[in-house]
């Protein structure tokens, strides 16, 4: 994921904005702000000839040195590429760079009603860790509603 792909990056991230299913976010950040909070080299995206697919990132989960080993992982795919496997070789790719990158534990936060995201997640090695009950409100729709977010991560059997 570079400077040039910010454009599409976040109108990307601004789809699931607005699919009310990806994200607590109410509006979409400056390619500024985004990018200062994913980690550098752990960032793709996936194209084809017309567009950008999809992107993948992973952002630090604290700054102290005793989490350095554990991120938080980001993906989305363009909604007319969803079902295509786009998602399946993003979520590789950054597995296979956080374990040379030496991080152990990649962690998900995934909307429940998300289920093709945990199945995917679920079929590349992450578990369920648990539930946090109405961990924020969301507005959809013009109606504030108290949203649940899964927990997934995957810990690395080479780390």
């Amino acid at each position: 994921m570079l400077p040039e792909h910010a454009d599409e990056v976040l109108d990307i991230f601004q789809a699931g904005i607005d699919s009310g299913n990806a994200t607590f976010e109410t509006a979409c950040p400056t390619w500024a702000a985004f990018s200062a909070g994913k980690l550098a080299g752990h960032r793709f995206v996936a194209r084809d000839a017309e567009r950008l697919l999809g992107w993948v990132a992973l952002s630090p989960i604290s700054d102290r040195p005793v989490f350095a080993g554990i991120a938080e992982l980001s993906i989305y795919i363009h909604p007319a590429a969803q079902g295509r496997g786009v998602g399946r070789a993003l979520l590789g790719t950054v597995i296979d760079s956080s374990e040379r990158g030496g991080l152990w534990t990649l962690q998900a936060g995934i909307f429940p009603e998300n289920t093709a995201s945990i199945r995917l997640h679920e079929s590349l090695g992450f578990r369920h860790v648990g539930v946090r009950e109405r961990m924020g409100r969301h507005d959809l729709g013009g109606r504030s509603v108290w949203r649940d977010v899964v927990l997934l991560e995957r810990r690395s059997d080479v780390v």
